[in-house]
């Protein structure tokens, strides 16, 4: 899965830090399946991905600085355009996009059909594929920002899905091995920790 961001977003890992207000900011995300049901990784749910960031990048830009797609969370890193704070809408709009589209899992239809008595899920009329809520962090500076990025390329070996971060397919650590910020080893075979500000699952 190429996770190249069409708006070519900067891949240094020695960006610029954006201070002041919180438009133009940039932060570090975590989205999660409704109970952890893992289906971000089923191929079709791979390309509808795809095209809900795509359409959703050309209605409002903003840069995807780092990305990984795992079976039932993902995480990265958005700058958004200066000016610009609004990442909730953007967040609505992908998510709920997918919602609608997905294939989803054998069993599925049963536990839906449960949980949609939820009288709060009936009001907004959601679909029981997303978490409701979603993690934020705003990056404070350039030490943050290369931590999470860490964070984010080494989480599938976190996870026990892979032992080496360039074997994971869904993820930006690709481009920053295209872009020469890494080297194709980077991770392999290694033990990295993260303190209890980086990151959330």
């Amino acid at each position: 899965m190429s996770l190249r961001n069409p708006t070519k977003a900067s891949t240094r890992i020695d960006m610029q830090y954006r201070r002041a207000k919180i438009s133009g900011a940039t932060y570090f995300f975590t989205v999660v399946t409704y109970n952890r049901i893992k289906i971000l990784c089923i191929p079709d749910n791979l390309d509808l991905l795809r095209e809900v960031f795509r359409k959703t990048l050309m209605r409002h830009p903003f840069e995807i600085d780092a990305m990984v797609v795992m079976p039932d969370h993902l995480h990265c890193i958005w700058t958004l355009p200066q000016g610009d704070s609004d990442f909730s809408m953007r967040w609505r709009l992908i998510k709920s996009y997918f919602s609608r589209k997905c294939q989803k899992p054998v069993g599925w239809v049963e536990q839906s059909e449960t949980q949609q008595k939820v009288p709060s899920r009936l009001k907004k009329k959601e679909q029981n594929v997303w978490q409701r809520r979603f993690w934020e962090h705003l990056i404070r500076n350039e030490q943050d920002f290369i931590r999470h990025v860490e964070y984010i390329h080494y989480n599938p070996v976190r996870h026990g899905y892979v032992t080496d971060p360039k074997d994971w397919e869904y993820s930006s650590f690709h481009r920053y091995v295209r872009d020469r910020v890494y080297d194709p080893k980077w991770g392999a075979g290694a033990e990295i920790t993260f303190d209890s500000t980086v990151g959330h699952e």
